[in-house]
């Protein structure tokens, strides 16, 4: 579920199943380390990765595509009582059709205002040299020079509070690392989720892993770290958009399921692509661009050269066996449980496994 749709409780404490469930900096969470498909660019100095929301924003946006289409029926009820029939629908047909308008239209406003005429994505930075997060949060309209996007920073150490966050999603658990903000009182003044959600307790496997991969690319940089399955693009074109939407009914589905479910699928693709026309990139506050310089001979950075970018070009390359699917590495250093479906069902639990 989208972290927007359910946001953070600002002023009351950090949910206690989340801050059971903390994160650490300095020590692995799992027996394996890999990126999870959360990656727009990796170099040396800082990795961009995705937000919580950035694959399945389709959802959001065909949400408030139905709230702007109940908002215009509203006033069309109206009008056509009023106008075309030249007839009253009484007060109590006037207040229906203005609640339509405004429940409706507050649902528009507050789920699309971050959706339509706002950014293309919204990468969170990791900045290794910096020791912190660099996350671009929310459009700025009237920028002064220099200014960029509403980007929130956090330092990279222990005093900073990163939890694995608990919801709900098709009848079953979903997950993602959520960072917290607090006052002095330890109540929450600000949130945001990173990478990516993982749905129903085995996928926690995967979430614990990512969480290692980028864990050891800020403590320990890029050098040994596995690639990341695949690049995202940070100019998505219509192609990487249909991918989006199909892969999100399965990654390995069959071509039969594909099919049957392809008008659902070229009816969230024009979601996507709407929200992605009324919008622009990102723009970097210049103190964060001046800190994220790189290297010319850079050995780290990717994408470049043959690196494939995107759903369309990785697959092909995997397929050639020219990139690797899946790639990870274990983890020397764990002294936890070794095998990593079990001790992500240990960490499902409302009290997680000491390490």
């Amino acid at each position: 579920m989208d972290e927007r749709v359910f946001l953070y409780k600002a002023g009351l404490p950090i949910p206690d199943w989340d801050l059971n469930h903390r994160l650490p900096i300095d020590k692995p969470v799992g027996p394996e380390c890999k990126d999870t498909s959360t990656i727009f660019r990796l170099n040396s100095t800082y990795m961009d990765v995705t937000d919580q929301p950035y694959r399945d924003r389709q959802w959001q946006a065909g949400g408030v595509l139905l709230a702007c289409l109940g908002v215009a029926l509203g006033f069309w009820m109206e009008y056509e009582t009023r106008v075309i029939f030249s007839k009253s629908g009484g007060l109590f047909g006037d207040l229906f059709c203005l609640g339509m308008v405004l429940i409706f239209g507050y649902v528009a406003f507050k789920f699309g205002r971050d959706e339509f005429f706002s950014l293309r994505r919204r990468p969170i930075r990791f900045n290794r040299e910096q020791k912190k997060i660099y996350a671009i949060r929310r459009r700025r309209f009237f920028a002064k020079s220099g200014e960029g996007d509403v980007t929130l920073e956090v330092p990279w150490s222990e005093k900073s509070i990163f939890c694995i966050h608990r919801g709900s999603g098709n009848n079953r658990n979903c997950y993602h690392i959520r960072h917290y903000a607090v006052d002095n009182s330890g109540n929450v003044v600000q949130a945001f989720a990173i990478g990516r959600e993982w749905e129903g307790r085995a996928n926690l496997e995967g979430l614990l892993s990512q969480w290692n991969y980028w864990c050891w690319y800020m403590n320990q940089g890029p050098a040994d770290l596995p690639k990341p399955p695949l690049f995202f693009s940070e100019h998505e074109n219509m192609r990487e958009s249909f991918l989006f939407c199909m892969y999100d009914f399965g990654t390995r589905a069959s071509a039969t399921y594909r099919i049957i479910m392809m008008p659902f699928i070229l009816l969230m693709t024009s979601h996507r692509l709407l929200a992605l026309w009324t919008c622009r990139e990102p723009v970097w506050p210049k103190s964060v661009e001046q800190v994220s310089a790189i290297a010319t001979a850079d050995a780290y950075s990717q994408p470049r050269g043959d690196t494939p970018v995107g759903w369309a070009e990785t697959a092909l390359a995997q397929e050639r066996h020219d990139y690797p699917y899946d790639p990870k590495m274990e983890l020397d250093g764990w002294h936890g449980e070794k095998d990593g479906a079990v001790n992500a069902s240990l960490w499902a639990e409302d009290v997680p496994p000491k390490i």
